[in-house]
């Protein structure tokens, strides 16, 4: 059963392109948000072999360390042509640098050098949401696309190169409100990340008085 979450929440993650979606998609609710980065608590290993594993060992580590509930993001771009990778890897392609743009040239010479014309893709986003006392809840998402010359240079990571069906540019060219696309009012979101959200917040969310 869905817990509502009220207060003070911990948003796992050191990534300051997800802290600040993530923040932007709380702020109807009125939720005082800190990241991990900003308390200074250590990464922890993703061992995970989905995007539901790996954000539930971020959340976990970061409720557990606070003693607040927290929740975490897993998210990634599974190419079909490249059996779904970089999916679940879509961060290390960056390498340590964060390289974005070096993991975009790789995703091409990749297709080019499987001699793949298809470039379907879609970005998933697992958000799960922890408790101190062990209770979880899981949230997905997920936008349909297909891969393009990067255009734009809003969003961050694999943004420049995706543009989702049914429009005409990418996540890139697009606005934090055009990219997270969210309407509270009907219950839907563009970017997989704010699909998620939906989900969590009609299960754990009320909106501000």
């Amino acid at each position: 059963m869905s817990r509502r979450l009220t207060g003070k929440v911990v948003i796992a993650t050191h990534n300051a392109g997800k802290l600040a979606e993530m923040r932007d998609l709380l702020a109807p609710f009125g939720i005082e948000a800190v990241s991990a980065g900003e308390l200074g608590l250590p990464e922890p290993e993703e061992t995970g072999t989905m995007f539901a594993e790996n954000a539930a060992i971020k959340a976990r580590a970061a409720a557990d360390a606070t003693g607040l509930p927290a929740f975490a993001d897993d998210s990634g771009l599974c190419v079909d042509a490249l059996d779904g990778a970089p999916g679940i890897f879509s961060a290390r392609w960056a390498g340590p640098n964060k390289d974005f743009t070096g993991a975009m040239a790789r995703i091409f010479a990749e297709l080019d050098r499987r001699g793949a014309a298809e470039r379907r893709a879609h970005f998933v986003s697992a958000l799960v949401l922890a408790w101190p006392d062990g209770h979880t809840e899981l949230f997905e998402g997920r936008v349909f696309g297909e891969l393009v010359a990067a255009k734009g240079s809003a969003g961050f990571g694999y943004d420049p190169i995706f543009r989702p069906a049914g429009h005409a540019r990418t996540f890139g060219e697009m606005s934090a409100e055009e990219k997270h696309g969210v309407d509270w009012q009907k219950g839907r979101g563009l970017s997989h990340r704010a699909r998620a959200f939906v989900e969590l917040s009609r299960a754990c969310l009320a909106p501000e008085a």
